[in-house]
């Protein structure tokens, strides 16, 4: 959704880049394009003059002016405006003192609401608490057979006493469902109502009815992110005539330009609590105002990604493979490969993932173009083979590859690439494993693919020359021998320790928190 914004803003960075010191006129220049990006989003326009006066303000003051990098300067002080206006800090649910916590969800119809309610039961039930979806939609056709549905799909339980399509008081739904969750021991009750096309009398007057029946611990406004400036307006209208607590962005991944989310916080005073991003009922998440911003920027989002992982691997898995890594490239089999993807592919698209890496904005033609489908077929090519062959690539030769292709539907070439394929996954992943460092990345040890290529890279480097003093050069040395004595005795680059692996392992504290 914010692919737009993004370059605009990419290329504006990049201009500011290499200048020693930022005049006047380049702060103008820079604010204005940043305007321009942002008018452009469909960014509400109140909320663009907000910001680039912070902008200015922040930028023209000695922050900037003695910054040793002022472009790297300005872009963090854009980063924590955008964090600003997209609500700070993040929002938690309120949870009742007394269960069961009662969670209204409003909006128009069409934004999302039945499967939103769905979406976040599921995430609730994850969290070790057991929700209850109440059907107050009675009006909408086939709304509360949908709901049932969505309850089915996410595994959540459903109060569901009148059929719906103009029968029934939703009113009375709400009140009753109260009881019926504390007699079937249900902590959070989602209250899913009744939408309009647009604002009226009527949804308003029932919606404040739901709400003065069950007294909600929270009211959660579902907009659609892809209507632009009239989800700031229908938002607006909802607060004066409803009230509601937070706000859930819904169809986050569409190809829309996303001003909705950069205005909606500030123009409302209420902070997005939860966003949807996709189809399925597990493409939804708590939304974080700093990771956010930093994914407008290119900067990533490593600490999602860290936590979808964390969900997927176990900790345990991840020591054995460590371990298993390190006794030899052969150790690490087809089946360990065909594992590992499996694991991936739990975390969710891999385009997506791929997304969450800083600076793949610019690969994002690339990324858009990936064929999610290909993991499957890779799949089906191990699962042709046989355990012989899996755990022994060597022994597939032509009319092995022949046979393998056949049961997999794929050409013998495709075969062939993915074997090929798997011995430099196998050796780079061994390398790294014992410390060697990862081939081909930078400012890590065993970087540049090979000797030659290193000692050409150290010759052309600038600063690296060697001292004409003899003496001076001795002492260089020495403290190079040095460095590299010390580098070995604490291990991998990784930080796990040369011996045993996962042994005495510590994080970093900024990581504990989210190892649970």
């Amino acid at each position: 959704m914010f692919d737009t914004l993004s370059d605009r803003l990419s290329a504006t960075f990049k201009s500011l880049r290499g200048k020693g010191r930022l005049s006047e006129a380049d702060i103008d220049a820079t604010a204005r394009e940043i305007r321009i990006a942002l008018l452009e989003a469909d960014v509400a326009l109140p909320v663009v003059r907000a910001f680039i006066k912070k902008i200015k303000e922040r930028a023209l003051g000695a922050e900037v002016s003695q910054a040793l990098n002022p472009a790297q300067q300005v872009i963090k002080i854009v980063n924590e405006e955008l964090v600003g206006i997209l609500g700070g800090e993040t929002r938690r649910l309120r949870f009742a003192k007394q269960p069961p916590t009662v969670i209204m969800l409003a909006g128009l119809q069409g934004a999302g609401k039945t499967t939103l309610a769905g979406k976040l039961g599921k995430w609730l039930q994850g969290q070790g608490h057991s929700p209850l979806l109440v059907a107050c939609d009675l009006q909408r056709p086939n709304a509360v057979n949908q709901l049932g549905v969505v309850a089915e799909r996410a595994g959540v339980s459903i109060y569901a006493p009148e059929p719906g399509n103009g029968v029934g008081d939703p009113v009375k739904v709400a009140k009753d469902s109260i009881e019926y969750a504390k007699n079937k021991v249900h902590d959070v009750v989602i209250v899913d109502t009744a939408g309009r096309l647009g604002i009226d009398q009527e949804l308003m007057r029932q919606a404040a009815d739901i709400r003065d029946a069950v007294s909600p611990d929270e009211v959660l406004f579902v907009v659609d992110a892809m209507i632009g400036q009239d989800a700031v307006n229908t938002a607006e209208a909802f607060r004066d005539g409803v009230g509601f607590d937070g706000v859930v962005l819904s169809k986050l991944d569409g190809d829309a330009r996303g001003g909705a989310a950069l205005s909606i916080a500030h123009v409302t005073g209420k902070q997005i609590m939860f966003a949807s991003n996709g189809e399925k009922l597990d493409d939804f998440d708590a939304f974080h105002p700093d990771r956010m911003a930093s994914r407008i920027l290119d900067m990533g989002d490593m600490l999602t990604l860290i936590e979808q992982a964390e969900k997927t691997f176990s900790q345990q898995e991840a020591e054995d493979m460590a371990r298993k890594l390190q006794k030899g490239p052969k150790e690490f089999t087809l089946d360990d490969f065909l594992a590992q993807m499996e694991q991936v592919r739990k975390m969710g698209s891999i385009s997506k993932l791929l997304g969450m890496l800083p600076g793949m904005g610019q690969m994002k033609d690339q990324i858009n173009n990936l064929d999610e489908r290909d993991v499957d077929r890779t799949a089906a090519i191990i699962k042709s083979m046989t355990p012989a062959e899996r755990h022994e690539p060597t022994l597939i030769n032509g009319s092995r590859r022949a046979r393998i292709a056949k049961g997999s539907g794929v050409e013998v070439s495709a075969v062939k690439n993915l074997v090929e394929r798997f011995f430099e996954a196998r050796k780079m992943m061994s390398k790294m494993a014992q410390g060697g460092g990862m081939p081909g990345m930078p400012g890590m040890p065993g970087s540049g693919g090979g000797p030659g290529r290193q000692k050409k890279q150290q010759k052309q480097a600038k600063g690296k020359r060697k001292s004409g003093n003899p003496m001076k050069r001795k002492a260089e040395e020495q403290a190079a021998l040095a460095r590299r004595e010390q580098a070995s005795q604490e291990g991998s680059p990784f930080g796990l320790p040369q011996g045993e692996p996962g042994k005495d392992f510590e994080l970093p504290d900024e990581f504990k928190k989210f190892m649970g």
